[in-house]
Formats: structure tokens, C-alpha cells, sequence
């Protein structure tokens, strides 16, 4: 690759500018060599001088081509454009762009390109190019026309960017949106066997409702996990998914349940504690609390606490049912699995049993 020259700071510009400015160390000749091959062109004076000093400087590739030659081969390419592609100066001069393309170049956006030129139009498109070396590239090409002051066009400008992380992170995107895709569907198929598993089981040693109630453990689960499989492969998820989703269904529009939190992001392995644990608590209040009468109502909020916002604090508060003071059936099965899912979950859970209604506060370590 060739070098460019290293004028000292205070250095005049080169030959033919007219002007004197810092050049700096990293200069770059090419914008002054362009200018002097073309003197026709109105890059003199003061603004010749700003298209030095931009083209020199920028770190985004930039070519310029000529159309009014045979087959609009580039006259002009800065620095960046060579340390992109590998190409030394003397071999992209005077060389049509297309000597980037190779046969995995996509011909549909090849025929964007020349539609633009033919039409003397701005456009931009993503092209897989080839370096010097042989490397491949996806090249975010920008291209349009330049005029001179009679409206006569004189040259295309191009601009050019490596966006292969880009490209590949979409890629990565797109392919963790399609696994999330198809592990929901296993997991329905899944959930959908253990019902059936559960539901033959209860009818074959007479414990239907047994039965049912795990079923409504199991289902739960599965919402909970559903909502956020589209974001488990970034290791967080919002948890007011998967509370929506675990608790909708017992509210079904009648407005007897409040959700005030907002879209905190925790671990995903955190979604089967919180989701699991709602459901029973849920249960109990169509059973014993809030939604046993017509007029209870439930507000559930969720926020982050401790020294660095890890920990996840849910809070459940049930209004408007029956007379809480007493717990009814405090050591039943529901409470039993609540205090079991807290506790393997590192975390905190505190029943307050008041007269107008139960209230919970459950502390969730996201490690």
C-alpha cells in the first residue's frame, strides 16, 4: 500500500494550494495530487483547501468517479478508501468501482448502483466487496452526483463503510428471534404433553382436581416463559412480561387488577421463581382473597433495590375481599409452594395479614 507523505506541522501546503496550514502527521497527498490533475474544476482557493483537508482527514472512505470518461473509471481516492480495500493508489486510479465486486456480490443491489448512475440519483446500498487480499467485506456504499455551477455533471462521489459487525450482529439477531421462535413452539408442544400427562394420571387414581390445579401451575409457567423467549438469548428479560402474561388471565378486563411497574429488565432465570409464585398467589385470591368477592381488587408493582439495582422487589396488595387479619389456610399447599420457590431462589418473602386484605413483598436476588 503506498505511503503518505509526512509534512512537519507548520509545513505549507502542497504545491499549487496557495495556502499555509497545519498539516499534521498523518497527511494525506492524494486530495492535492486530484486537484492538480483536474484545475479545471472549481476546488480552488479557500474551499480547495476545506476538500484537502476533509478528504485527508476523514476516516470514511471516499472515491470520486468520472463519467464523462469511458466506463466512469475513479479519479480520486482518499486514504481511508485505500486502507479499506488494500489497493495502492496507482491501482485504483483510472480502474471502474466494480473491480471490488466478486462472485458473491449481490447482482440486485450491483443493478441499484447502476440504475443510480444512469439517473444521476443518490442512493445507498449494502454490497459484499473484496479486499486486495481476497478478505470479503459488507460496504455501506453511499453514491450521488456532483455539478458544476452550469448543472453539468462532473463526477459521482462514493462514499464507503465497513459495516461487517453490523451485518453480523443482525445476523446473530435474526437467528436468535428464529430459535426463540422455535423453542416457543417446542415448549407449547411440551407443555402440552405434560398436561396431558398430568390430566390422564389424575383420572387413572381419582385426583381430577389435584390434577387441575397442577395443570394451572404448568400453564402459567408456560406464559411466563413464552413472553420472554424473544429476549432470552441477551440474557436479560422484562419481567413485566412475563407478569402480565402470568396475571392477565385471572383479570380478563373486569379491572380488578392493577399493574404499576414498568419495564425492568432482569436475568431470565428469575422468570419461573416470579411466575410460578404469582400464580399461587393468584389462586389463593380467587379461593380465599381479594377476587373471591365481586368487589376485590389487587395492585401489583416491581421495581430494583440493592447497592447496584440488581435485586428485584415484587409486592402484591389485595383490597376489597374478605377479612385478612386471619389467615385462612395459611399453611395450605400454595402458601407451602410460594415459601419453597422464594427460598430456592435466594430470596425474601414477607406476609403482612392485614383486615382490608393480604399483603407481600418478595425480594429476588437477580444472581
Amino acid at each position: 500500500m503506498d505511503k503518505p507523505t509526512k509534512p512537519k506541522p507548520g509545513d505549507k501546503a502542497p504545491k499549487g494550494t496557495g495556502q499555509t496550514y497545519d498539516a499534521g502527521p498523518n497527511f494525506d497527498s492524494s486530495p492535492d495530487r486530484f486537484r492538480e490533475a483536474h484545475p479545471e474544476d472549481q476546488f480552488v482557493g479557500a474551499s480547495g483547501v476545506l476538500f484537502e483537508q476533509a478528504m485527508a482527514q476523514t476516516r470514511m472512505a471516499i472515491c470520486l468517479t468520472d463519467p464523462n470518461k469511458p466506463d466512469d473509471p475513479i479519479v480520486f481516492a482518499n486514504r481511508a478508501f485505500r486502507e479499506l480495500t488494500g489497493y495502492s493508489e496507482e491501482e485504483v486510479i483510472g480502474r471502474n468501482c466494480r473491480f471490488l465486486q466478486g462472485p458473491e456480490t449481490d447482482q440486485n443491489e450491483v443493478a441499484k448502483i447502476r440504475e443510480a448512475l444512469e439517473t444521476e440519483d443518490v442512493t445507498v446500498v449494502e454490497l459484499l466487496n473484496y479486499r486486495k487480499n481476497g478478505e470479503t467485506f459488507w460496504n455501506a456504499l453511499h453514491i450521488g452526483p456532483i455539478y458544476n455551477s452550469e448543472g453539468e455533471l462532473l463526477y459521482f462521489f462514493g462514499s464507503q463503510w465497513d459495516v461487517s459487525d453490523v451485518r453480523a450482529a443482525r445476523a446473530e439477531e435474526l437467528y436468535a428471534k428464529e430459535m426463540a421462535r422455535e423453542l416457543s413452539h417446542r415448549m407449547k408442544n411440551m407443555f402440552a404433553v405434560i398436561s396431558g400427562i398430568v390430566n390422564i394420571t389424575g383420572r387413572m387414581r381419582g385426583v381430577e382436581e389435584e390434577a387441575r390445579e397442577i395443570n394451572h401451575r404448568v400453564q402459567a409457567l408456560g406464559r411466563a416463559y413464552e413472553t420472554t423467549l424473544d429476549e432470552a438469548s441477551s440474557g436479560n428479560i422484562q419481567i413485566g412480561e412475563a407478569i402480565r402474561a402470568i396475571l392477565e388471565p385471572y383479570d380478563v378486563g373486569t379491572g380488578r387488577l392493577t399493574l404499576h411497574g414498568n419495564g425492568l429488565k432482569v436475568p431470565f432465570n428469575v422468570v419461573s421463581g416470579v411466575g410460578l409464585t404469582l400464580h399461587e398467589l393468584a389462586a389463593n385470591a380467587e379461593k380465599h382473597g381479594a377476587w373471591s368477592t365481586d368487589d376485590g381488587h389487587v395492585e401489583v408493582d416491581w421495581w430494583a433495590e440493592g447497592e447496584d439495582n440488581e435485586d428485584l422487589v415484587v409486592t402484591w396488595r389485595e383490597n376489597g375481599g374478605p377479612d385478612a387479619s386471619i389467615p385462612v389456610e395459611h399453611h395450605g399447599s400454595g402458601n407451602a409452594i410460594i415459601d419453597r420457590l422464594v427460598t430456592h431462589a435466594g430470596g425474601v418473602i414477607h406476609r403482612d395479614w392485614k383486615r382490608e386484605g393480604l399483603e407481600v413483598r418478595i425480594e429476588f436476588p437477580a444472581s
